[in-house]
């Protein structure tokens, strides 16, 4: 009897050391915002709507089911700020994703401004946003998600402005697909 509670403490305290070392190793964790603005799309781009190459887009990547468009001007910005690159994507010709990709520490703080600015602040209670070297940022909406990861080392970001709806039924045709 004594040697099974002994057993079964040694599990206990080999099980807690492991989940502390996972939330260390993880990062900052990922906790969504209310959002309290849901755009319901993108840019004024309502998220379903039929999407093709225009005088605006064009297409960079095709495959199946899936196709990339960029900005034909070559030069993307989320509101005021500057960002790398900036890809649409439809999901059987229906528009349901934004990529934004930027890099730099200040273009980081830039755009964090910028997204709290339309979506709500973030949640700063202590023990909400921890430091580490990759930082996630999520606002949810009922139609609309934005995630932000920023890693410091490498100064990157990359943001998904997502439809809720969309992600889920691109997630169900490519799941029986996966394996």
């Amino acid at each position: 009897m004594l040697r099974r509670f002994y057993f079964y403490l040694r599990v206990c305290c080999v099980s807690l050391v492991c989940l502390f070392f996972s939330l260390i190793l993880q990062g900052a964790p990922a906790s969504a915002v209310p959002m309290q603005n849901d755009p319901n799309g993108f840019e004024g781009i309502p998220w379903g709507a039929s999407f093709s190459e225009t005088d605006i887009f064009v297409k960079v990547e095709d495959i199946g089911r899936s196709q990339t468009y960029e900005l034909r001007t070559g030069s993307s910005s989320l509101g005021a700020v500057t960002v790398d690159s900036m890809r649409f994507v439809t999901s059987e010709g229906k528009f349901a994703r934004v990529i934004v990709r930027y890099q730099g520490s200040v273009t980081h703080d830039r755009i964090l401004a910028y997204l709290q600015s339309l979506y709500g602040p973030l949640d700063r209670t202590p023990g909400q946003i921890a430091g580490g070297p990759i930082k996630f940022f999520s606002w949810t909406g009922f139609e609309t998600d934005v995630n932000l990861r920023y890693e410091a080392g490498t100064d990157r970001g990359i943001i998904f402005f997502e439809s809720q709806d969309l992600r889920r039924k691109m997630t169900e045709s490519n799941s029986a697909t996966v394996f």
